[in-house]
């Protein structure tokens, strides 16, 4: 990186805390998305046709249409079945999670795929230091199956706005508009990026305690977004949850947007870290403004 812009290792992981991340060099964020549905149904020991719903979490999807949600569908070759996407930046897994409990609460799914896919590399304006040092790509994904036992609450957020967190899609060749071409590329107010950040974090949980009658002794995990080292560090004590109990790899995967927060998870899982009857609780705050806090029972 330090080839690239004028940065150093002591810069990034002071600031922002990243030691190392992925940047795909020929994996399409399809690509990505399949590997990660493709293990996800693997791992629930089902079969890719029991799968009846799709939801999709990106804002790097390959193409606008068809949906990386129906791309998803067709490489699994699954015939009848739901599918499309969300767009809430790195709040989409969050946002994917809700909507797939209400297809599953209506009981109209009883198998969802929750796939989020992010190759963020294409979206960043690689001569700024401040943002290009911070993104990652990589997917996760999950299998939600309707159960009568368990347990899940959340608390979902948007605030409208693009003067925090902007990512301009592109303009076309239309002959007729006029209107100045923006700056193609991620845009970020880190200040006031990190503002938001640890007061929706403590925010949402906060709201989600008092909606659910929770407390934070009740809570054996908290998955954040892995954003910045730095915000967690700022949230955390705020929110009154042992540090113990918050799970932190953005040093190795660095920001992955909506993929974040299920990387995370799904290395918890593989470490056996994750018991049965586990109350996890996960918190994301991402561009929209959006953001949001889930419990669940594992």
């Amino acid at each position: 990186m330090a080839k690239i812009v004028e940065t150093s290792d002591e810069w990034i992981s002071k600031r922002v805390g990243i030691k190392e991340r992925r940047v795909s060099i020929n994996d399409t964020t399809l690509d990505m998305g399949e590997k990660a549905a493709r293990a996800a149904v693997e791992n629930a020991g089902i079969s890719s046709d029991e799968i009846d719903l799709i939801v999709a979490a990106t804002i790097s999807s390959d193409t606008a249409c068809p949906s990386l949600a129906c791309m998803i569908q067709n490489r699994l070759e699954i015939g009848d079945c739901v599918a499309f996407d969300v767009s809430a930046a790195c709040s989409g897994f969050l946002f994917a999670v809700e909507t797939a409990m209400g297809y599953i609460e209506r009981k109209r799914a009883k198998k969802v795929l929750v796939v989020c896919a992010e190759r963020m590399s294409k979206l960043l304006d690689w001569s700024d230091r401040s943002t290009c040092v911070i993104f990652g790509d990589g997917a996760a994904a999950v299998v939600l199956e309707a159960s009568e036992e368990g347990y899940y609450d959340s608390v979902i957020h948007a605030k409208g706005g693009n003067d925090v967190i902007n990512i301009p899609a592109k303009d076309g060749c239309s002959p007729f508009y006029k209107v100045e071409q923006e700056h193609p590329y991620l845009y970020m107010n880190g200040q006031a990026t990190f503002k938001f950040a640890v007061n929706s974090i403590t925010h949402d949980i906060k709201e989600l305690f008092e909606k659910t009658g929770l407390t934070k002794d009740d809570i054996d995990f908290v998955v954040p977004h892995q954003a910045n080292k730095r915000i967690i560090d700022f949230a955390q004590p705020k929110t009154g949850i042992d540090i113990e109990k918050w799970y932190v790899n953005i040093e190795r995967f660095g920001n992955v947007s909506g993929a974040s927060v299920p990387i995370a998870l799904d290395e918890m899982n593989r470490k056996g870290m994750l018991k049965r009857g586990d109350k996890v609780l996960l918190a994301a705050f991402g561009g929209g403004l959006s953001s949001g806090a889930t419990v669940f029972e594992w």
